[in-house]
């Protein structure tokens, strides 16, 4: 594994999303030390929080998976996540809702999804799930350690058993088609095929591989942080304060000044931080800016596609709900086409979190909070910013509207805060092609491929975040903090095997500060 070059001792990193903060950790624990420059008022990046009278709103990811990964950063300063995040598992994991009115419970209890599926679907397909559970966990221990948990330095990576394995096992096949070789319901495979929009690629187009994703959904387990998302980097970083690194939050990078192909301080609006490597983890084009050079492509990359994301705090919720539920269109395969062709979906498909359904205290009393995430277009192929300035107020009617017909009488008149969250907020908050989900991870921007975390002509700097190895999604980008961390530390613990996390015995407030447009 290449590394950074020369001394290493003082490390700074810019931004303290969850990638910044999981690299922050595992550079103190491998004795670096850290400064941790952020440009808003509070860790957190893209899971942010909003206050508005008296509602808690996380502001980016609703979704925690893998908490071993978590706990893996706690450990690296010697911290244990039970002391300091009560993480409550869900149960269901999910609620998926039909256009034709039927419902089913994703749980990821085998004996629990198993029963629930002879129910949705009959007994052959209760069959088809216990062998597609089995082909998720083989795909997942054949995938984590040799092709996601790892720093490549060249495609020949690659040539290992683990190849072959994954190539047994379909992994290079169509995603919708080897699902479907399971389970023949098409409303049933949905669930374990709509995770490959965070991948940016339709289903009959994914490769299967990224069934990885519904491995860590419905089988490894989704929980929710007491006190929102946002108490999970909020947790991080005083974890990380209390290991000895230095924040400072309130400073824009300006620039990184140069001595040859090192860098030698990060210059901010209020400060000059001179350093012997420094992470970064901006989305890629404000990274390259700052590095004064990108690499070399010989296509451009491609974006996922992005979100409008509508918070509605209510005087009132509806019993349907589960803390997560998905409310499908009858449209699917239309859908996918429309978000990689610049439409926004005629009949869309849709999540519905209601964090206050397992934590009341992120709303007033009495009152209840909802968050709907609609995909859209990114601004490469769909409306672009100014257009999003005219259709932003008729896109929010709109999705008020499907909702109201989707069993959520009375929505828009019980709203009492909101905020709005679409492609002309991400383009502001320098996310390329405004979209939050970064680069597609279509084959040739996976593994190698990717946008590596080392860019050629800069002796000490890193990368991490989603634009970067191993990709999108709250799992993959503390991974990538970790991977950031030992590009510099010449070092890579070996990674534990998935283990029970344990629950904390008191709950962990969530901060009082609450404050700016989403993060």
């Amino acid at each position: 594994m290449r590394t950074v070059k020369g001394p290493t001792d003082h490390v700074v990193v810019v931004g303290a999303g969850l990638a910044g903060l999981s690299a922050a950790l595992h550079l103190l624990g491998a004795g670096r030390q850290v400064t941790v420059v952020e440009r808003d008022l509070l860790p957190g990046g893209r899971a942010g929080l909003l206050g508005r009278g008296g509602y808690r709103m996380d502001t980016g990811p609703t979704v925690l998976t893998m908490p071993d990964l978590v706990e893996d950063a706690f450990a690296a300063v010697g911290h244990r996540l039970s002391d300091r995040l009560e993480l409550i598992p869900l149960h269901p994991a999910y609620r998926a809702r039909y256009a034709d009115g039927t419902q089913l419970d994703v749980h990821t209890d085998a004996a629990a999804m198993e029963a629930e599926i002879e129910r949705f679907a009959g007994a052959r397909e209760a069959v088809g799930y216990q062998a597609l559970r089995t082909w998720l966990e083989r795909l997942y221990a054949v995938q984590m350690r040799r092709f996601i948990d790892a720093n490549f330095d060249s495609p020949l990576q690659l040539l290992h058993p683990d190849l072959a394995r994954l190539a047994a096992l379909g992994g290079f096949g169509r995603l919708d088609a080897r699902v479907g070789h399971f389970i023949k319901d098409e409303r049933l495979r949905r669930v374990f095929t709509f995770q490959a929009l965070y991948a940016g690629v339709p289903p009959s187009r994914a490769l299967a591989a990224y069934a990885v994703i519904a491995y860590m959904d419905t089988v490894a387990g989704v929980y929710f942080p007491r006190g929102g998302m946002h108490a999970l980097p909020r947790a991080l970083a005083d974890s990380a304060a209390e290991a000895g690194a230095e924040f400072r939050y309130g400073h824009t990078v300006s620039r990184l000044e140069r001595s040859g192909e090192r860098i030698t301080a990060v210059v901010t609006d209020q400060g000059r931080f001179p350093c012997d490597a420094v992470v970064l983890t901006p989305d890629l084009p404000d990274s390259y800016r700052l590095l004064g050079r990108a690499p070399h492509r010989p296509l451009a990359l491609r974006h996922s596609p992005s979100a409008v994301i509508l918070h509605a705090g209510t005087d009132r919720t509806w019993p349907g709900l589960a803390h997560h539920t998905i409310s499908f269109g009858a449209a699917w395969k239309k859908t996918f086409h429309e978000l990689t062709h610049g439409s926004l979906m005629s009949d869309p498909s849709l999540l519905i979190t209601r964090p206050t359904s397992t934590d009341p205290d992120l709303a007033p009393p009495g009152k209840h909070l909802h968050y709907i995430l609609a995909p859209c277009p990114n601004t490469d192929v769909g409306p672009g910013t100014e257009e999003w300035r005219q259709l932003a107020p008729r896109y929010r009617d709109s999705l008020l509207n499907t909702l109201e017909h989707r069993g959520m009488a009375g929505l828009a008149s019980a709203i009492e805060a909101e905020g709005m969250v679409t492609p002309l907020d991400w383009t502001a908050q320098g996310h390329a092609a405004g979209t939050p989900f970064s680069a597609a991870h279509t084959f040739s921007q996976t593994g190698p491929f990717r946008p590596r975390n080392l860019v050629r002509g800069t002796d000490n700097a890193v990368l991490a975040g989603c634009g970067t190895t191993p990709g999108v999604g709250v799992p993959t980008v503390i991974i990538s903090g970790k991977l950031a961390a030992a590009r510099i530390t010449g070092t890579r613990p070996a990674r534990p095997s998935p283990r029970p996390v344990r629950q904390a015995p008191r709950p962990v407030a969530a901060p009082d500060a609450a404050t700016g447009a989403p993060a």
